[in-house]
C-alpha cells in the first residue's frame, strides 16, 4: 500500500467540539425555520365573496302535521334526533311517533321533519317506517348522516302486539333524491 505524501490533518479528526458545534447550528437552523413561516397560499380566482355559515336551529315538532291516524287520542314523539342528513347544512329532525295508547304497544312511525329555507313551519318530507307495519323502533340513532334503528316486528298477523318475535337493525341514509333502507343483518327471533 503506497502512503499519502500529504501529512494527516489535525482537522480530520471528530472530536466532541465539532458535534457541539454541528448540534448547535442544526438546532439554530431549526428554531428559525419555526420563526420565519411563509404567508398562506391563496387562489387569485377573482373576486369571490366569502361563505359565512350561520347556525340553523333544527326543526321542532311541536305543531307538525304527522301522518298517523289516532282517532281520539293524540300522536306522542317518544325519540328525535336532528343532524343535517341531506348535506345541504341545515339539520333536519328524525322523530319516532306513534299514538298515547293506555294499554298494549302501538306501533311506530318513523319521519324526517324540515324546515323551509324561509323559516317557515316544519313539515314532514320523509316517512321512514309507517304505523301499518306494525314495528316498534328501539335504538334509535342518528350518526354520520345516517338514521339507524332497531325495529322490533311479528312473524305473522297470529302474533299479539305484546310480544314481537322478531328484531331487525335498520339504516337509512340519503342519496340525493330519497331515504334508502339497507340492513345491516337478517330479522332474527326476539
Amino acid at each position: 500500500m503506497q502512503q499519502s505524501a500529504v501529512p494527516e490533518l489535525a482537522h480530520t479528526h471528530t472530536r466532541p467540539i465539532h458535534w457541539v458545534a454541528t448540534a448547535t447550528a442544526v438546532a439554530g437552523v431549526v428554531a428559525l425555520s419555526s420563526v420565519v413561516q411563509p404567508g398562506s397560499a391563496t387562489a387569485a380566482t377573482g373576486a369571490q365573496p366569502k361563505t359565512v355559515h350561520v347556525a340553523v336551529a333544527p326543526p321542532g315538532t311541536n305543531g307538525v302535521e304527522f301522518p298517523l291516524n289516532c282517532g281520539p287520542v293524540k300522536a306522542v314523539v317518544a325519540k328525535q334526533a336532528s343532524g343535517d342528513l341531506d348535506g345541504d347544512g341545515r339539520p333536519e329532525t328524525v322523530a319516532v311517533v306513534h299514538c298515547d295508547s293506555s294499554m298494549g304497544t302501538p306501533p311506530d312511525g318513523v319521519y324526517v321533519i324540515t324546515r323551509p329555507s324561509d323559516g317557515g313551519t316544519p313539515r314532514v318530507v320523509a316517512t321512514l317506517v309507517k304505523p301499518q307495519d306494525r314495528l316498534t323502533v328501539t335504538d334509535f340513532s342518528l350518526r354520520a348522516r345516517a338514521v339507524g334503528a332497531t325495529l322490533l316486528g311479528y312473524s305473522s298477523d297470529a302474533v299479539p302486539n305484546c310480544c314481537p318475535d322478531l328484531k331487525t337493525p335498520a339504516k337509512w341514509q340519503w342519496n340525493g333524491t330519497a331515504f334508502i333502507r339497507s340492513s345491516p343483518g337478517a330479522a332474527r327471533g326476539v
